[in-house]
C-alpha cells in the first residue's frame, strides 16, 4: 500500500479503486473500518480478477486486511452505505441463510459417531447412502428398526422385519468386501 496513504483516515461512504496484492482490482465503497483488526468492510461496486482466478463474485460485500491493499485510490465521497432507508444488506436473507447453516451443522454432528471406530462410521456412511440411519451410542440404527451393534458384522444385525433386516445384511456385507478389496480392515 502506498505509504502517504492512511486506511484508517478513510470516511464511511467513501468510494475507492482498490488493487490488492492477491492481484485483484476492484471498485468498493467503505462500509466501516475497524483500527483494532485493521479490516476494511467494503461494498463491492465494480471487480474484475487476476488471471489466475476463474470465477467471479459470489456476494457484493468484501471483508479485507488493510496490509493486503496494494494501491488505493480515492474517488469520492458518497453517503453512508448503510442507511437504513437504502439498506444493501438484506437481514432477513442472512438470517435465513444462517438458520439453514445451523440446521445443516446440526444434522451433519449428528451424523458422526461418538466413540466408535474409523470403521464403524464408514460403514454408517455406506448405510445412509441407501438407508435413513442414524446413531444410538455406538449402535447404528437403520430404517428406526434394524440395529447394527459393534463390530459391524452381519451377525451383529438385529430387529426390524424380516426383509429390512437381510437388506441391511447385504449392504453391510458389501461395503465389508469394499472396506477389504482397499486395504481396510476385515
Amino acid at each position: 500500500m502506498d505509504a502517504n496513504t492512511d486506511v484508517s483516515s478513510l470516511a464511511v461512504g467513501c468510494f475507492l479503486s482498490i488493487k490488492t496484492t492477491f492481484g485483484d482490482e476492484f471498485e468498493a465503497q467503505v462500509i466501516t473500518y475497524d483500527r483494532t483488526t485493521n479490516l476494511l468492510v467494503l461494498h463491492i461496486l465494480q471487480l474484475s480478477y487476476s488471471q489466475g482466478s476463474k470465477s467471479g463474485p459470489k456476494r457484493n460485500i468484501r471483508i479485507l486486511k488493510a496490509n493486503y491493499i496494494k494501491e488505493l485510490s480515492y474517488l469520492g465521497q458518497g453517503e453512508d452505505p448503510i442507511d437504513t432507508t437504502k439498506c444493501c444488506i438484506d437481514l432477513h436473507s442472512l438470517q435465513t441463510r444462517e438458520d439453514q447453516a445451523i440446521r445443516q451443522a446440526e444434522a451433519d454432528a449428528e451424523r458422526i459417531g461418538v466413540g466408535v471406530t474409523t470403521e464403524a462410521q464408514t460403514i454408517f456412511d455406506a448405510l445412509s447412502k441407501t438407508l435413513p440411519v442414524r446413531w444410538d451410542k455406538t449402535v447404528i440404527v437403520v430404517m428406526n428398526e434394524v440395529r447394527v451393534s459393534s463390530p459391524y458384522l452381519p451377525d451383529c444385525v438385529n430387529g426390524g422385519t424380516p426383509a429390512a433386516n437381510h437388506r441391511v445384511k447385504k449392504v453391510l456385507e458389501l461395503e465389508r468386501k469394499r472396506l477389504h478389496g482397499r486395504g481396510g480392515s476385515q
